[in-house]
């Protein structure tokens, strides 16, 4: 497959996931059972500091279970976009948050610069990880910008990323190339997949 066809069939999967998405029914039902399964993962249940990110639009829905894992022993960490990279923050209450650009909920402009929210990437020893599709060999594609690519390329070897979806997110086959990187698990409403990972 040449590069131009892959990049095509990645824009066709993105569409046909998207569109399947904003369609599916019963979200914060299935979302439900989707972090539930996540959190009843050995990988979950063993890790000290877990990223987790915030829904946006048709994702798997996270917003249910934040105040919940935010309660637990687990140290919590979010996602938020600056200038195309993404900065890691220490979630300690859902008052942290607050509406940002595209209706998107951030940590608030005051606490970005507070030294002791920022969180290196390092020191995650779990990452959820969106995404627009799958496969069941873990392979993923995203909105195509990127952003989570630099933040997993630096994750430690040792900590898993695991994937929400909606069933209807998975495909037969993601087309891969060199640089994108397999998830170790997708977990949807239906299955927990084992993926190929970054060995």
């Amino acid at each position: 497959m040449t590069t131009d066809q892959l990049a095509q069939r990645k824009t066709e999967i993105r569409t046909t996931a998207h569109a399947a998405r904003r369609a599916q029914e019963n979200k914060d039902e299935l979302s439900k059972a989707i972090t539930d399964r996540l959190m009843a993962l050995p990988e979950y249940q063993a890790a000290h500091c877990v990223m987790w990110y915030i829904d946006v639009r048709a994702e798997a829905r996270t917003r249910h279970v934040l105040p919940e894992v935010i309660a637990s022993d687990k140290k919590i960490v979010i996602p938020y976009c600056v200038d195309g990279e993404l900065e890691l923050f220490h979630l300690e209450s859902m008052d942290e948050l607050e509406t940002g650009m595209y209706s998107i909920l951030e940590p608030r402009e005051d606490l970005r610069g507070v030294a002791e929210k920022n969180v290196p990437v390092s020191e995650l020893d779990l990452i959820v990880v969106p995404g627009v599709g799958f496969d069941s060999h873990g392979g993923r594609t995203g909105h195509g910008k990127g952003y989570y690519d630099k933040c997993l390329e630096n994750a430690r070897p040792d900590a898993p990323l695991i994937a929400m979806a909606f069933e209807c997110q998975m495909f037969d086959e993601i087309p891969m190339q060199d640089h994108d990187i397999y998830m170790d698990k997708v977990v949807t409403e239906k299955a927990v997949y084992e993926g190929r990972g970054r060995n």
